[in-house]
């Protein structure tokens, strides 16, 4: 993900203090194992996954995420588990 992108979903998500947990716990899901050795040295998605799943959102691996559709995700998310 580009750093114009983690910025804008950061601060979309960071607005909505009600998303925070589970922002956290599918960061934990989606993350790595062992994220800590692997450059880029965060807790980020694999890049097969995040392709994988611009494909299917956007139609389009090089599209732009939108801050509002993470949190559009984050409240279904959040729905599901109840």
């Amino acid at each position: 993900m580009r750093p114009v992108a983690v910025f804008g979903v950061v601060a979309a998500v960071g607005r909505r203090p009600a998303l925070w947990a589970v922002a956290w716990r599918q960061l934990r899901r989606t993350s790595r194992p062992q994220w800590w050795r692997h450059r880029p040295f965060l807790p980020v998605p694999p890049a097969a996954y995040m392709r994988f799943r611009l494909v299917t959102q956007y139609g389009t691996a090089d599209h732009r995420i939108a801050g509002e559709d993470v949190v559009s995700y984050l409240q279904w998310c959040k729905m599901q588990v109840g």
